[in-house]
């Protein structure tokens, strides 16, 4: 089985939480394959070119099944990647997915840190600034990344693969009663709600045990 990581907004490859799963599969013989989505420029990015490159890594990798991993808004890309596979044959079935504080309300009007004046501002200048911790400054995003991202909606995702979901009841950037509802409906879905932030730092060790059991690595290499 192939596992794909998708990293979180305005984080890159070298995520902690990536090279830290990048580690502990290394022993069972397990790739982590982790694309950049911030390129070409983190400045256009969309919900969309996102998904493109999801395709474009896939369609990169040996054949067979392919587990999807995504923190945050990596875990919202993930969600409608998975969708996007379903509705084509190919020879990369998604086995399932995992999924670290997932960002749901993602460019919806459950949206709770953009007030309508903030994206009547964000509209009208096609600019909004914001800290980049991979980059390590401040960096401009258009308004392409809400407008497209508000064409693809969670909740009315299906999507019949496990997937397991790990979300933190002290989180202040995803909302944990947004996660619960998602996963409420879903028979498929197994949510592990941790007393913990939106980085889950001080759960990785949990994350990762219950995350092998799912993978099917719960032994020892």
């Amino acid at each position: 089985m192939e596992l794909l990581y998708l990293h979180g907004f305005a984080s890159s490859p070298d995520s902690g939480k990536a090279r830290y799963l990048a580690d502990r599969l290394g022993p069972f013989g397990c790739r982590l394959h982790v694309p950049d989505l911030n390129e070409p420029d983190f400045s256009t990015l969309t919900v969309t070119r996102m998904l493109d490159d999801v395709d474009r890594t896939i369609a990169a990798i040996p054949a067979g099944p392919v587990m999807l991993i995504g923190s945050s808004l990596g875990g919202f890309v993930a969600l409608h990647a998975a969708a996007r596979r379903a509705a084509v044959t190919g020879a990369h079935p998604i086995a399932g997915l995992i999924l670290l504080a997932p960002a749901v309300d993602f460019a919806s009007s459950r949206e709770s840190h953009l007030t309508p004046a903030d994206i009547d501002d964000w509209r009208r200048t096609n600019r909004r600034d914001v800290f980049h911790h991979a980059y390590g400054r401040t960096v401009p995003v258009r308004f392409a990344l809400y407008a497209d991202g508000h064409g693809y909606d969670a909740f009315g995702v299906r999507v019949d693969v496990p997937m397991l979901v790990f979300q933190g009841i002290r989180d202040t950037i995803v909302r944990p009663e947004s996660v619960i509802e998602f996963a409420a409906s879903r028979p498929n879905v197994t949510l592990r709600l941790l007393d913990d932030d939106h980085q889950l730092q001080n759960h990785l060790d949990e994350v990762w045990r219950e995350s092998a059991a799912f993978l099917g690595l719960d032994r020892t290499p």
